[in-house]
């Protein structure tokens, strides 16, 4: 399936080929109605992983229930018809948790079967992008980091999520066995089951480190640092969703919109619901909540409540959660509320200082540094050529609060001056600045099938 580049010009280049790049390849294939030809670039040699899905580890489960990861917005159960093997199990399959490389598969099955029913063809040139111009006919010139270039009449801009470097003096003089990234599945399955562990960071990449330790059957210290000790919070058991109008809260401030939140839940679980409904009940509607927000209020957000969103909003299932709960009640794992200052490899060990909310700085020895920090949200500090090229050039310009790449409404990115490229788009973790709500499946399916229907000269069917 993977090829080298030619001289032909392509009608539609996709640009990465992790969950958002093989979703748009799908949808192309399955949309296109003439022998259009489609090339995508990805260094990997494994289609469909990027950092989301790449672990083989069964303990990694999704975070959605296995019911919300359809590719296809016109088919809701298509990822449980996958995992089912008869119809008996398919609507208990639905609510489960699914082993996250499970769906890396689910990804390359679809692909395959749409590159098979196709009228278009699919190359899949396994480099690296480098950079990104514009020929006289407006057509799109990519140079590949081989030294090969490829010629289209649109593009998708897929890159996916880019790890952020652990923020703290001395990271880089540390030795890589001491230092390692939290999407380094195989790396932590390889810690030692006595050595003390410190996870910088309490997010979703926190908890597939814990999973990970835990699965097997860790006997050190285990520690998490982040600046507010906030850890991801359970799905309910019931999928249900509070009842409530959300049109006044687009017309109010942030301030107005928590107080309006917490109102509702607490108005839910007298009725008997959840606090996870009142959420639920928002998850359809949250780039509206974020694009109706003025951005002194985007801002006051970013500074003041984004972590607390993100507990609420992103949330794990249950048996993760109880299993994290588990490590902390038997007194194996502590969490530590702070900014980590710096490290210093001392001998076998590594120094951590950190900073307490009083200022007072805090110090403590560990075996394995895991940088569980998240991904970068900066263009500029993506540390990627071709963003880099593009904003450099004049040919993006970096979104709302330099959060990803700035995109007019359908997806296509803004140059320098604001002037939307007329087939170039961006979708995912680029979109996040305009969009917020831009990563999970349902909108990168979405962003994936409307990229291919205007490249492809369709309109919404």
């Amino acid at each position: 399936m993977t090829d080298g580049a030619d001289d032909a010009v392509f009608d539609i280049a996709i640009i990465g080929g992790g969950a958002g790049g093989v979703l748009t390849a799908i949808h192309a294939l399955r949309l296109a109605r003439t022998p259009a030809r489609i090339v995508l670039v990805e260094p990997s040699p494994v289609l469909a992983q990027g950092v989301a899905y790449a672990t083989r580890h069964a303990e990694h489960l999704l975070n959605v229930p296995a019911r919300g990861m359809s590719a296809f917005d016109d088919r809701p159960g298509d990822f449980v018809d996958f995992l089912a093997a008869g119809a008996a199990e398919r609507d208990a399959l639905a609510g489960r948790y699914a082993e996250r490389r499970r769906y890396a598969d689910y990804l390359r099955t679809r692909l395959e079967q749409a590159r098979q029913a196709s009228a278009a063809t699919l190359r899949v040139v396994q480099d690296r992008a480098a950079g990104l111009g514009f020929a006289d006919d407006g057509s799109i010139e990519l140079e590949l980091h081989g030294g090969a270039s490829l010629r289209a009449r649109g593009a998708v801009l897929a890159i996916g999520n880019t790890p952020r470097p652990l923020p703290a003096r001395g990271a880089g003089a540390l030795p890589a066995s001491r230092l390692l990234a939290a999407w380094d599945y195989d790396a932590i399955k390889g810690i030692d089951h006595d050595a003390d562990v410190c996870v910088v960071g309490s997010g979703l990449s926190m908890a597939d480190a814990l999973m990970s330790l835990a699965d097997n059957g860790h006997r050190g210290e285990l520690h998490v640092l982040s600046r507010h000790a906030l850890l991801p919070m359970a799905h309910a058991a019931t999928p249900d969703s509070a009842d409530f109008d959300i049109e006044p809260l687009l017309a109010m401030g942030l301030r107005g919109r928590v107080r309006a939140l917490r109102g509702h839940a607490h108005g839910g679980a007298r009725n008997g619901l959840p606090w996870q409904a009142a959420m639920e009940r928002l998850r359809p509607h949250g780039q509206a909540l974020w694009q109706s927000l003025p951005s002194g209020e985007q801002r006051r957000f970013l500074r003041h409540v984004v972590r607390h969103w993100d507990v609420h909003r992103h949330r794990i299932a249950p048996q993760v959660h109880a299993r994290i709960e588990g490590l902390r009640e038997s007194g194996q794992l502590r969490v530590h509320r702070g900014r980590l200052r710096h490290v210093i490899a001392q001998g076998n060990c590594v120094r951590m200082g950190w900073q307490q909310r009083d200022g007072s700085l805090r110090e403590f020895d560990v075996d394995v540094l895991v940088n569980a920090t998240g991904v970068e949200l900066r263009a500029q500090t993506m540390r990627n050529a071709l963003l880099d090229g593009l904003l450099g050039h004049g040919h993006a310009r970096p979104g709302p609060h330099g959060i990803g790449v700035d995109t007019a409404p359908d997806g296509r990115v803004l140059d320098a001056g604001g002037r939307a490229q007329p087939r170039l788009y961006a979708l995912g973790s680029l979109r996040i600045g305009s969009l917020w709500e831009s990563i999970a499946v349902p909108e990168l399916r979405g962003q994936a099938e409307a990229a291919a229907r205007a490249l492809l000269g369709q309109g919404k069917e």
